[in-house]
């Protein structure tokens, strides 16, 4: 099916592994030009080469710490009229309460929440004055179905859902849609590393990660290809309804007795 994206520009944060990286593979599959922005430039290099080789499409990257706003203003301005923005940067850590210092807390919170809300607000107004435009935020199933020991990353992500719901409300009258995706846990680096938290306070021993991952609802993690073509279908003419939405990917896992 041709999602109709050929030779649009798609500015994607965390780009470099996991679910960014994916998003990447799967837009520029359809033609897309992209800009991605990570905080590793090895490994963003690494990523750019391999997707121009395969898929003969535009990459540039930014190198950036997007917790910081002259990083989000930098990559902006490389792409003032990006026609899609994909928000997937961040790095909220696992812990209760008691976990993680108020430092801890809005170190992470500029990266994810405070950097998303930022980057909206930079790329909008292009997206408005045009009357077209795309954002995708990824934001996680955390928001949905809180637990005390992802505290901070729970109330993020419920922050976020609350802003992609009242902003894609907003911007619908200018022809410009914000969606968000939920994805519950997905096979990536992220992943394992809150299991190694977990398993370390729960079984004393990180290495004994792969424990902690039971009970989910297909017997496995999610796919990050999964999550992305998803967002490419949601960002497409073809998803032209989905707006001011978050779109929860669980396998239905939260309504499980």
């Amino acid at each position: 099916m041709d999602m109709e994206l050929r030779g649009k520009t798609v500015v994607i944060t965390g780009g470099s592994k996991g679910i960014g990286l994916a998003c990447a593979e799967a837009f520029a599959a359809e033609g897309c030009d992209l800009l991605l922005s990570a905080r590793d430039p090895a490994v963003l290099d690494t990523a750019a080469a391999s997707l121009r080789a395969r898929f003969q499409v535009g990459v540039r990257v930014l190198a950036a710490d997007l917790s910081a706003d002259a990083e989000r203003e930098k990559l902006h301005a490389m792409a003032p009229d990006a026609d899609i923005l994909v928000n997937n940067a961040g790095a909220i850590p696992s812990g209760g309460i008691a976990d993680i210092s108020v430092e801890r807390w809005k170190a992470a919170w500029d990266l994810k929440v405070f950097g998303y809300i930022h980057l909206c607000q930079l790329f909008l107004p292009a997206m408005l004055a045009r009357q077209s435009g795309v954002i995708v935020n990824i934001i996680g199933m955390a928001g949905r179905a809180p637990k005390g020991g992802y505290i901070a990353g729970a109330a993020g992500n419920a922050a976020l859902i609350a802003f992609t719901h009242a902003l894609g409300g907003q911007t619908q009258n200018d022809k410009v849609r914000v969606f968000g995706i939920n994805p519950a846990v997905t096979a990536t680096d992220r992943m394992e590393t809150q299991a190694r938290f977990n398993a370390a306070q729960k079984l004393g021993d990180a290495e004994r990660w792969r424990e902690t991952l039971t009970g989910l609802p297909l017997g496995r993690p999610i796919e990050p290809r999964e999550i992305a073509e998803l967002a490419v279908f949601g960002a497409s003419p073809r998803g032209a309804s989905i707006n001011g939405t978050v779109l929860d990917v669980d396998s239905g896992g939260m309504h499980r007795s």
